[in-house]
C-alpha cells in the first residue's frame, strides 16, 4: 500500500498507518512519504499510489490527468488545520500581522525589495527578514498564495523552500529574524520555540486556536485537510479498504493527537458513506473555497 502527498497531512497518515499496523500487525506493508499535495497528485493520477494526501482539493488539471489514466477517487475530508504564520519564539516585536502586511511581505514584486521588517510596518525594527515557506508542489503554497497574494503561484522567490515542513520550523527556530507559514500541528509541535502571529483579514487580529477554527473567526487561512482514495483499489486490495475504514472510525483520536482540529462526527460518517458507496469525484470541482467553515463543508459533504 503506497501513500504519498501532502506533508500537512503526512503526520495524521504516518500515525495512523502505525496504529492500523499495531492493530492489525499480519496486514500487508504501508509505505507513507510526502513529496507536496502536486506531487502526491502527480504521482496518484499515474497510478502509482493507493491514497494521496492533500491540503488542497484536486485542481482541474490533476482531474484531468487522473481521467486520462483512468483512476477514479472518492475524496474524503480528514481534519481541519489553521495554516499558521509564526516567527521565532524570541521575536518581541511582532504579535500580529494583516492580510494586507503579508501581502506587501510575500507578493512577487517583494522579491529582493521587501527584505526588513520596518518595511512591513514601521515601528519594527530595522533588521533583515529571513523567510522559510513550503516549495511549489505543496498545497499550502497554493493555498497561500491564492488567499494572500490574489494569485495561486504568485510568489517571491527569494525565501528558503522546503517539502518537509520540519524544515521550515528549524529554519525558524535558528533564526530570530526568521518568518514562516505552515499547518498548525507543526507548530504546536515545536510552540516553546515558536510564536503563532495572529492575522488580522479586517476584523481585527485572531490566533490560529481549535476554538477559532470551530467558531469559523480564523479566516481566510483556515482549511480542511483531504485523504483521495483510489476507487479501483478498493475493489481490488481489501487491505485498503480496511485502512480506509480504520482511517474514518478513528480520525477523530488521531488528528487531535497529532494536533489539527477534528471534523464533526456527522463529517466522518458521512465520508464513510461515500467510502462504501463509492462515491467518486470531488465535491469542489476542482477549486478551493475560502472561508470555508467546519459547518460549510459538512453541508457541501451531506449534498454531494
Amino acid at each position: 500500500m503506497n501513500i504519498d502527498g501532502s506533508s500537512t497531512v503526512y503526520p495524521i497518515t504516518l500515525e495512523m498507518a502505525e496504529r492500523f499496523k499495531q492493530a492489525k500487525p499480519d496486514s500487508p506493508a504501508i509505505s507513507v512519504n510526502f513529496s507536496g499535495t502536486g506531487g502526491g497528485f502527480e504521482k496518484f493520477c499515474a497510478g502509482e499510489t493507493d491514497i494521496s494526501d492533500a491540503s488542497r482539493p484536486i485542481s482541474p488539471e490533476e482531474m484531468a490527468a487522473c481521467k486520462a489514466n483512468g483512476v477514479e477517487y472518492i475524496e474524503l475530508p480528514v481534519a481541519f488545520d489553521a495554516l499558521t504564520v509564526v516567527v521565532n519564539a524570541e521575536n518581541t516585536w511582532a504579535e500580529e500581522i494583516t492580510l494586507a502586511e503579508l501581502q506587501t511581505l510575500w507578493q512577487a514584486e517583494a522579491e529582493g525589495e521587501i527584505t526588513r521588517w520596518s518595511q512591513i510596518r514601521a515601528d519594527w525594527p530595522d533588521e533583515p527578514i529571513t523567510l522559510y515557506g513550503p516549495g511549489e508542489e505543496s498545497g499550502t503554497f497554493d493555498y497561500f498564495t491564492e488567499v494572500v497574494v490574489g494569485e495561486e503561484g504568485a510568489s517571491r522567490t527569494d525565501y528558503t523552500a522546503s517539502e518537509d515542513d520540519d524544515e521550515l520550523v528549524q529554519g525558524v527556530r535558528s533564526e530570530v529574524n526568521a518568518l514562516s507559514y505552515f499547518g498548525f500541528a507543526y507548530y504546536r509541535d515545536a510552540e516553546k520555540s515558536l510564536k503563532a502571529l495572529a492575522v488580522d483579514s479586517g476584523d481585527g487580529p485572531v490566533e490560529p486556536t481549535g476554538e477559532t477554527l470551530r467558531s469559523g473567526e480564523y479566516q481566510p487561512l483556515s482549511r480542511p485537510l483531504f485523504i483521495y482514495v483510489r476507487a479501483d483499489g478498493l475493489e481490488e486490495n481489501s487491505a485498503l479498504s480496511s485502512f480506509v475504514e480504520y482511517y474514518l472510525a478513528n480520525a477523530r483520536t488521531v488528528v487531535d493527537d497529532v494536533g489539527y482540529e477534528p471534523l464533526p462526527n456527522e463529517a466522518y460518517a458521512i465520508a464513510l458513506d461515500h467510502l462504501t458507496e463509492r462515491k467518486v469525484g470531488s465535491v469542489f470541482e476542482g477549486k478551493a473555497q475560502f472561508d470555508l467553515t467546519i459547518e460549510q463543508l459538512l453541508e457541501k459533504e451531506a449534498a454531494f
